[in-house]
């Protein structure tokens, strides 16, 4: 840790969550550890895979869940970008927000060029996020098949404003330390 560091990371890092939404915190808390991932992109041209690592905290007084999603993983030698989906170094800051009763969604990654707001709820077992990509198109980010030790992660896109969805990026991840 770099000298000076120290503040800035005490005052990010929660915990746990706040307690007075924890029940409502609890849809995304489960992902709060360290994950290791296989990703499969998709284009007509075929599916590519690559290894990459996700890494999720609470922050903020435990009102949100911060992640950081990275292609490939730091271990890796790999300098090529990954294709479809590109090299990701990006994260997520997840909050609930109980005047829509619904979790906003904030992804950042510099190193694609990306950036999306979504709004993320429960669907049964699952979690639906949606929003609209910088060309327009709806995207729609699912966790599904959620155990305590993996996941599994879709991430579609829609030009018909959700008539039909295309899956670009599909992530499985395994949990790689005990629950904290």
């Amino acid at each position: 840790m770099r000298k000076g560091d120290e503040g800035f990371i005490a005052a990010l890092h929660a915990h746990a969550p706040a307690a007075d939404r924890a029940d409502k915190l609890a849809l995304y808390g489960w992902l709060v550890g360290d994950w290791e991932t296989t990703v499969t992109a998709y284009s007509p041209n075929g599916s590519y895979e690559a290894l990459g690592e996700i890494h999720a905290g609470w922050i903020l007084e435990g009102r949100a869940i911060q992640d950081v999603w990275t292609i490939p993983r730091a271990d890796s030698s790999s300098a090529s970008p990954f294709p479809v989906a590109g090299n990701w170094f990006g994260t997520t800051v997840r909050s609930y927000d109980p005047t829509i009763d619904a979790w906003r969604i904030s992804w950042i990654d510099p190193a694609t060029n990306a950036y999306r707001q979504q709004i993320g709820r429960g669907r049964g077992a699952d979690i639906v996020q949606l929003g609209t990509s910088e060309n327009g198109a709806q995207s729609r980010w699912s966790f599904i098949e959620i155990t305590p030790a993996s996941f599994r992660w879709l991430g579609e896109s829609s030009s018909d404003e959700g008539a039909t969805w295309m899956l670009i990026v599909e992530v499985r991840a395994r949990r790689s330390n005990a629950h904290p």
